[in-house]
């Protein structure tokens, strides 16, 4: 895989989400999202869920148009990354909002609703490797792409050792013939610490791997965090709600398709780590 290569496939993975992601949200799908998200600008009042998904979607799908058009040249690179930022940025500003986090059980960094925001992270890298790649050295990309990776798999892999998320898993577990066997070895909690170990694990064997510059570490790890991230997309299939006839994505679908993003963030890191790009 060369450079052409792997922004043809950043740029199927950006495009293919965000027009995914736009669409549910101007059908309406995820009010609480909505509601959750631009209650924190104050929005909320001043407009309705459906005129806030609407403006969301039309955001979404204009940012996908854009990078298409933009790595077919037909237009800058500009608009494409003025669109990701404000994508990106308006929902983690709301990481400081007291709503996304469960303060029964302390509050940050205990992630309530923030799980599905923190993983805007990896957007940015995306675009910047897509459009700006000669703007930075490859182990500054390296590194922009590596930390929503370690962030991610660190953080919600992390949260898989308290109950409330071992409980709040078990309809995505149960359902996937990947993985229900886990619930006849192990107890739901068990279960859970094996995920969130796997998670973590392989986090950090990666972060070792970029730092000692070990390719074999790279593969074995790398590939163990692109497991995770291929396997959630399975629950699009196999999980209740996941699709909707209505709105395309709903709340678990929305979840799911941006680690997308995540695959494509493991793409730019063996792009530059273990492969020779073409000049």
């Amino acid at each position: 895989m060369n450079i052409t290569h792997t922004n043809n496939a950043l740029t199927f993975l950006l495009t293919l989400s965000f027009a995914l992601l736009g669409v549910s949200f101007a059908l309406g799908a995820n009010p609480n999202t909505l509601s959750a998200t631009f209650s924190f600008y104050e929005l909320d009042t001043l407009l309705s869920n459906n005129t806030l998904g609407l403006l969301t979607g039309t955001a979404m799908i204009a940012l996908a148009v854009t990078t298409l058009a933009a790595h077919l040249k037909l237009i800058k690179p500009m608009p494409a990354l003025i669109l990701a930022l404000v994508v990106s940025i308006v929902p983690l500003l709301t990481l400081f909002a007291s709503n996304r986090w469960m303060a029964q059980l302390g509050g940050f960094p205990i992630i309530g609703s923030g799980q599905g925001i923190i993983k805007y992270f990896a957007i940015i890298p995306l675009y910047l490797f897509l459009f700006y790649k000669n703007k930075l050295t490859d182990k500054q990309h390296v590194l922009l792409n590596f930390i929503p990776v370690a962030m991610v798999l660190l953080w919600i892999g992390g949260m898989k050792f308290y109950e409330f998320e071992a409980k709040a898993i078990v309809g995505l577990v149960e359902t996937s013939p990947f993985m229900s066997w886990l619930y006849t070895v192990f107890s739901v909690q068990g279960a859970s610490n094996i995920i969130g170990g796997f998670d973590v694990l392989f986090a950090v064997l990666l972060g070792l791997g970029l730092f000692l510059n070990n390719k074999k570490l790279i593969i074995i790890s790398g590939l163990a965090c692109l497991s995770v991230f291929l396997m959630t997309q399975t629950f699009l299939i196999t999980a209740t709600g996941a699709f909707s006839s209505s709105t395309l994505l709903e709340r678990l679908g929305q979840f799911v398709i941006k680690d997308l993003w995540y695959v494509g963030n493991l793409i730019v890191i063996a792009t530059l780590m273990l492969l020779k790009p073409a000049k």
